[in-house]
């Protein structure tokens, strides 16, 4: 049986638009088991109305699958980087606290703009080339063992929560992240998609490449996809050395 009597205070940060002041407002929704914060929001959605009783709008947030596999959900949660849709509110402590990403711009309340991570990845070409003018066939074959090495990093997806809790994300550094950085070590490792492999090297030498990674391990503690992102930094750092050094040579 529910308790009635059981509810849930969240405190909201809201922004109507980019250039608005931010503002805080708090809420009570009744409890249900097994609630998370995105059936939170929603409910708040339904009746959008104040702790001390004013009517506002409804929280604009971004969501799809509601089952961690899209990435859209991502926010700061009571300060920490994570996905709405998995974190369940029996294992947060109230007043629960929801902020957007500070790193990124804002678009409105808990959404912002996260097309960087996308121009990072497109500067990094994340993608295995492949002619679509004819039937190419099955292409090389992958061994298990390959495949279960490039299996975890495939799991990314896009949420940014590594590049929120990086120290070196910023735009002073203008850092592409350990996600970027970790596509690059998927796609150097797949047979076709090594055909890119020196460019994606390359651009990781220039402005806010690979050496501006403090090496801090945020990213990894804070990845909802335990993608061991530090040793794609690793890997990736120890070819892009060894790239560096043979183009040296070649001049």
């Amino acid at each position: 049986m529910v308790d009635n009597s059981k509810t849930v205070i969240l405190k909201i940060k809201r922004q109507l638009t980019p250039d608005a002041k931010p503002t805080w407002e708090e809420f009570e929704i009744q409890y249900r088991p097994n609630m998370n914060v995105t059936s939170a929001l929603m409910d708040i959605a339904a009746n959008p109305v104040t702790r001390d009783g004013k009517k506002t709008t409804p929280i604009t947030y971004d969501s799809n699958c509601l089952e961690e596999v899209c990435g859209s959900c991502a926010m700061l949660i009571n300060g920490r980087a994570r996905m709405a849709c998995s974190a369940l509110l029996d294992h947060l402590d109230q007043p629960i606290k929801l902020e957007p990403f500070s790193k990124f711009p804002v678009v409105r309340d808990l959404s912002v703009d996260r097309s960087v991570i996308f121009e990072n990845l497109k500067k990094v070409k994340a993608w295995v080339p492949v002619d679509g003018t004819y039937d190419l066939g099955s292409g090389p074959r992958v061994t298990a063992e390959a495949q279960e090495e490039a299996y975890p990093l495939s799991r990314c997806i896009s949420c940014c929560c590594c590049m929120e809790a990086c120290p070196q994300f910023n735009e002073d550094t203008g850092f592409v992240g350990a996600a970027a950085i970790s596509q690059v070590r998927l796609f150097n490792t797949h047979p076709t998609g090594q055909a890119l492999k020196r460019e994606r090297l390359s651009a990781l030498m220039g402005d806010g490449g690979i050496q501006e990674c403090g090496y801090a391990q945020n990213c990894v503690e804070i990845c909802p996809k335990d993608i061991p992102l530090t040793k794609s930094i690793a890997e990736v750092g120890g070819q892009v050395m060894k790239q560096a050094i043979a183009d040296l040579f070649r001049k």
